[in-house]
């Protein structure tokens, strides 16, 4: 598709880090007037709790209908793609949703969440970041590697039974799920304006999903299938700007950099936008241990709460709902704790 689009001074990496730039805005923008955030959801809070996750939930409805929808016209297909490998990695998806969840309320929010914080001007979310990035690079490619390996090589054999759309009743089943989101989102007690922000963001990942999988593709210099998720690509977004020359850009690099320029603008615009540096030695631990948690279990889960949650379960992902369910049922837990101590 790409090469009908007469881009001739643009190629299809290119193309796509500008994608993931004006993506990344629109979300930084939204996400800081919205604040959107499932650890609020969790383990904010007990008022906000339920308008923050109506606000989640009515995001996850968008993503998943419009992700849907992109399939049955036939202009997107996961067939291939990682999300949907037929050998289950029960152990990873399991281990690092759990790391994930507990570091997200350790650090006080997941990787999407500091990242528009970081835009906002909070230093602590900006050094918690650099270290998410550094752990999750040292567990795809560095000294952490061999754990990544061995505990992904623990797999099931899912065969047919890999996405949810396998049920019987196929496209029926997220549909459902569409459907209980908003009916829970519209209950919720969430601000309108919130819900809306929320459901575009939400629109966000099938936009990313045909633009990588459809209108960039080119048969001679093809791109990864890709949508919003924040570990993988903050760590690939710190290397590159450090060595800018041998690393090359990518979809996820302008999604970062975008989420930072949307939350500053849009932070600036309200006159939220201030600095905020390290707060009492024994916070800033907690942020560093949850940060480097994120960073492990990111990677071992296959995602964050954007990339495992709203993109991978998208896509119908038995896989993508194990590591959101980890996610979740870990954050909430420890949430109760330290509300409780």
């Amino acid at each position: 598709m790409f090469e009908t689009l007469g881009f001739e001074s643009l190629t299809p990496v290119l193309a796509a880090a500008i994608l993931g730039l004006l993506v990344g805005c629109t979300f930084g923008a939204l996400a800081q007037r919205s604040g959107l955030c499932l650890r609020r959801g969790l383990a904010g809070p007990r008022e906000e709790r339920i308008p923050a996750l109506g606000a989640w939930a009515m995001a996850m409805a968008t993503a998943i209908a419009g992700t849907r929808l992109a399939v049955i016209t036939g202009l997107i297909s996961f067939t291939d793609h990682r999300f949907l490998t037929p050998d289950l990695a029960i152990v990873a998806l399991v281990v690092g949703g759990a790391l994930f969840g507990a570091g997200m309320v350790m650090a006080g929010g997941c990787v999407s969440r500091l990242t528009v914080l970081a835009g906002s001007g909070n230093l602590r979310s900006l050094f918690a970041l650099i270290i998410i990035a550094a752990t999750a690079h040292a567990t795809m490619k560095g000294a952490l590697a061999p754990v990544r390996q061995v505990l992904g090589s623990l797999t099931i054999q899912g065969g047919e039974f890999v996405a949810i759309t396998s049920l019987p009743g196929g496209e029926i089943w997220p549909f459902a799920v569409t459907a209980v989101a908003v009916i829970f989102a519209l209950r919720s007690g969430a601000l309108k304006s919130h819900l809306l922000m929320a459901a575009v963001i939400g629109l966000l990942i099938p936009l990313s999903w045909v633009g990588t999988g459809f209108l960039l593709q080119d048969d001679f210099d093809p791109l990864p299938v890709e949508s919003l998720g924040f570990t993988g690509p903050t760590a690939g977004a710190l290397f590159w700007f450090v060595a800018a020359t041998s690393i090359p850009v990518s979809f996820g690099t302008g999604l970062v950099a975008g989420v930072l320029a949307g939350s500053m603008a849009a932070s600036t615009a309200s006159g939220e936008f201030r600095l905020q540096t390290l707060d009492v030695p024994t916070r800033t631990i907690r942020r560093l241990a949850g940060a480097v948690m994120m960073g492990i279990g990111g990677v071992l889960a296959g995602g964050c709460s954007v990339g495992a949650g709203l993109s991978g379960i998208s896509t119908a992902s038995l896989a993508a709902v194990l590591a959101f369910v980890a996610m979740s049922v870990t954050a909430k837990t420890l949430g109760k704790s330290l509300a409780d101590s």
